[in-house]
């Protein structure tokens, strides 16, 4: 079986149109994959490069990552943690120290060792998170709309006002560590602005596919430097990492789980259109391809708006990026009131990417409909809907964590 070259894959007005979802386990080329080796050698390969050419752009090549501790304190949360900032300087394109993401990590004091981690960008900096005054205020650009922010900048009113939204000292109760930064350290999310990540990329040239790395994959791209810094500190078990976000961040932390695979759990929350709910569809109640591009037009490529109109020509659809986290535990985690999620079609991806998993020899979606608010589907592929609206929760962080607690500490 013979991959079709990155080159050779057509402008995206080529494409062949296909109303039903692609099949994962069928190559771009039209040949069936029956076996894991075909698997991991060929198709999932040829995935990631779909994925890229098409919808998020170029995953960037890791840099060098140094770790500078700037703030530790060993009794916090009463005694039971460790509250820590750490600034990873990070080499890119060829620039040493080119971006600096700083990473609050919170750890149990006991038991003592390697604990399983949860990793994940955040909305509004590390401080909404904690009342600990030593915890850094982010300079970079954010939105208004996120508590203490005045004229698109943190301030130190906004400081301890989300703690419910990453409940740390919960999550450490539980004998978890977690590890977040703002996403905003590594891209600010607006576009046409020539900051962060997006200011150190070298300027495209000549008349090549506009694949160029969007957003999304910036953000993706970060949280897997972030796992690059975990898996060097002893408290931390690097093979035990679940990465977790929410909306945009959730489309992040399953993008980020598809394509590093030392994610052992992935955890993508809400993420909707352009991350765990489907690009064709026909419900007016879920958000679509052509309205998450106009009003987001940085998160993904410039090639991805070509399927505006046309999502039938897309040469796969999201369970296929679900598809790339074989054979790892995943849960997707939604909220009744948040038909803008697409919740349904989200449980239709988990179901469509079950087959990738039963061919690596594990079991996916062990359901055939989606379960009543508050029940979890446990399964390798697990499902969690609970009532209320578009937010992270701490009842959601409790389904985060019971699935953790079967599919990490086993």
């Amino acid at each position: 079986m013979a991959l079709v070259a990155a080159a050779d894959f057509p402008p995206p007005g080529d494409l062949p149109a296909r109303k039903s979802f692609p099949d994962p386990l069928t190559t771009f080329a039209g040949e069936k994959v029956t076996t894991k080796e075909v698997w991991l050698k060929e198709r999932r390969p040829e995935l990631k490069e779909l994925f890229q050419r098409y919808m998020y752009g170029r995953l960037p090549e890791s840099g060098k990552v140094t770790g500078v501790v700037k703030y530790e304190d060993k009794q916090a949360f009463g005694g039971k943690g460790t509250l820590r900032e750490v600034e990873l300087q990070i080499d890119a394109f060829g620039k040493t120290n080119a971006l600096q993401i700083y990473l609050m990590i919170a750890l149990p004091n006991a038991p003592v060792g390697a604990v399983p981690t949860f990793v994940g960008p955040n909305f509004g900096g590390n401080h909404l998170y904690t009342t600990d005054p030593n915890i850094r205020i982010p300079e970079a650009w954010m939105y208004d709309k996120y508590p203490g922010v005045k004229n698109n900048q943190a301030t130190k009113e906004g400081r301890g006002l989300a703690t419910d939204v990453w409940p740390l000292e919960v999550i450490i109760g539980r004998g978890y560590g977690v590890a977040t930064f703002y996403n905003g350290d590594v891209q600010p999310d607006r576009p046409n602005v020539d900051e962060g990540f997006r200011k150190l990329m070298p300027k495209p040239k000549g008349d090549g596919p506009d694949d160029a790395t969007a957003t999304i994959m910036s953000w993706a791209w970060g949280v897997s430097r972030c796992a690059d810094y975990l898996s060097t500190i002893s408290e931390v078990d690097a093979k035990r990492l679940a990465v977790v976000g929410h909306s945009r961040l959730g489309k992040t932390a399953l993008l980020a789980g598809a394509f590093d695979e030392r994610f052992a759990l992935v955890l993508p929350h809400q993420a909707g259109c352009g991350g765990t709910g489907p690009s064709r569809h026909d419900d007016p109640k879920a958000e679509g391809v052509k309205r998450i591009n106009t009003a987001f037009p940085h998160w993904f490529s410039t090639s991805f708006k070509a399927f505006n109109d046309a999502t039938e020509k897309l040469p796969f659809d999201q369970h296929c990026l679900a598809a790339l986290c074989a054979p790892r535990p995943m849960l997707y985690t939604n909220a009744t009131d948040d038909l803008w999620a697409n919740p349904s079609g989200q449980f239709e991806m988990l179901k469509l990417a079950t087959p990738v998993y039963e061919l690596l020899g594990v079991t996916g979606l062990e359901a055939t409909t989606m379960s009543p608010p508050n029940k979890l589907i446990e399964s390798r592929l697990g499902y969690f809907i609970r009532p209320g609206k578009h937010a992270m929760t701490p009842d959601d962080w409790k389904a985060f964590m019971a699935f953790a607690d079967k599919w990490l500490k086993k």
